[in-house]
């Protein structure tokens, strides 16, 4: 077996530091790896696929579609080292790995990427495209794609036709989990084991797939496509993505969740102890930021510049104060929320990615503010107090009523790439001819796998 060529991970790479080291891996690899660009970013940085191996059976996985989720770089790469050192990755396959499908995103990120890894670094430095700019998101279909990026990974599919394609993301504040597009039976059992090894707490009750079938613990399975509003195509898939574009290929897809801050408590499966209780005060919490942080909005928003990054900035804090309405009243007991769809069965996890996920919109939107206001480089709304004191108030929140843990680097890294070749051996496995056990799975519209 080789030597790694690669270091010791002790941070996220950048998207300078991606490239480097790709290169250094086909430069050392010349018969088995490759790198060549793909596309091209809206800010003119190269789209990047490193490829190992010369089988038939293609394997695509996608890191950085999310761009304030860095660990998929670092994962694609060790996945490359992998490859490279043991053939039996390779024998009759070739792994594609697009490095970041999102790099101009990343580089807004690179203010906390270094560390120290503290939340209230994160949040005062995290960035997120608005839902238009996130380039997984299909919301007039493959044909209407109006991203390059996006562009070039449906070409990139189409080209390949893999059999398997991973999607890399990252959770800010939870725990891991998967979805797919097909079932891969074991996989939640191997999961299970994975979580337990590298202490990644497993998220039982994922606000992502609240209403998703599970298919094992920490495991869900995407549902056929619907059509939604823009609301509804945040908060809950309700339009179609480049996860499930290449169904028409016999693709499984899987999407791989891992946690930057673990909280233990989304592995709880127990009943909760008074759910109503529970969902009043973490829909009333969602309403009253909502509320505090629409104030400030509104009291900003005139004297902010009107430059591409104020709109780059102010896109996904719209998209936030949205959908933060709708929410609350969808996860309030006492109220109607007009969809007339009952909440399912919660546990105790349900209940705790709820809160996180309240808590996680309001400080994602805080967040954003605060770089609008320091960006323009005065205050004359006097807003930045008070979103100083909010961002601490919130992160503080999670340290000490959620107890999230800073999970290091190199065990984010090792969980997805352990979760990513089990995906590769399972769907490498003989499977049924029906891929989603469920109706409305054909050829036409799908629906992607990710909550905002």
């Amino acid at each position: 077996m080789e030597v790694c060529a690669l270091p010791r991970l002790l941070r996220y790479p950048t998207v300078d530091e991606l490239g480097a080291a790709a290169a250094l891996l086909a430069a050392r690899h010349p018969g088995r790896a490759r790198l060549r660009r793909v596309g091209t970013s809206r800010a003119g940085d190269p789209l990047l696929l490193l490829s190992v191996g010369r089988g038939d059976r293609q394997v695509l996985v996608v890191a950085g579609p999310h761009a304030n989720e860095p660990v998929g770089g670092a994962t694609a790469l060790r996945l490359a080292e992998r490859a490279l050192a043991d053939p039996r990755l390779t024998d009759g396959a070739t792994w594609n790995l697009l490095l970041c499908l999102d790099p101009d995103g990343l580089r807004r990120n690179e203010g906390w990427l270094a560390g120290p890894y503290t939340l209230d670094r994160y949040v005062r430095h995290f960035f997120r495209p608005g839902f238009l700019e996130q380039p997984e998101w299909l919301p007039d279909g493959p044909a209407g794609a109006a991203l390059p990026e996006t562009r070039a990974l449906l070409a990139l599919q189409d080209e390949l036709r893999p059999f398997l394609q991973c999607s890399l993301h990252g959770v800010d504040v939870g725990g891991g989990f998967v979805e797919l597009t097909h079932d891969l039976p074991g996989l939640a059992q191997r999961l299970a084991h994975t979580a337990a090894r590298l202490g990644v707490p497993r998220e039982l009750g994922a606000y992502d797939a609240l209403y998703w079938p599970e298919l094992g613990p920490a495991v869900y399975r995407i549902p056929p496509p619907r059509r939604g509003d823009r609301s509804a195509a945040i908060t809950e898939a309700a339009v179609d993505s480049t996860w499930t574009h290449p169904y028409r290929h016999g693709t499984v897809t899987a999407v791989v969740e891992a946690p930057m801050w673990g909280v233990a408590a989304v592995a709880d499966g127990s009943p909760p102890a008074d759910r109503d209780a529970a969902l009043r005060s973490v829909s009333g919490v969602l309403r009253h930021d909502t509320r505090v942080l629409r104030r400030l909005l509104t009291g900003l928003r005139p004297h902010l510049p009107a430059t591409e990054d104020t709109a780059r900035l102010l896109a996904p804090v719209d998209d936030y104060l949205l959908v933060c309405p709708g929410l609350a009243d969808a996860w309030d007991p006492d109220t109607d929320d007009g969809t007339g769809r009952p909440l399912p069965p919660l546990t105790t996890a349900h209940l705790v990615t709820l809160r996180i996920a309240g808590r996680r919109l309001a400080l994602r939107t805080a967040g954003l503010l605060h770089q609008a206001v320091t960006g323009a480089g005065r205050d004359p709304a006097g807003a930045l107090p008070r979103l100083e004191r909010l961002l601490d108030l919130w992160c503080a929140d999670y340290r000490e009523g959620c107890a999230a843990r800073w999970i290091p680097v190199a065990r984010q890294v090792e969980y997805q790439v352990r979760a990513v070749l089990m995906a590769f051996e399972l769907a490498g496995r003989p499977r049924a001819r029906s891929r989603s056990g469920e109706r409305g799975w054909g050829s036409g519209a799908v629906v992607p796998m990710h909550r905002e």
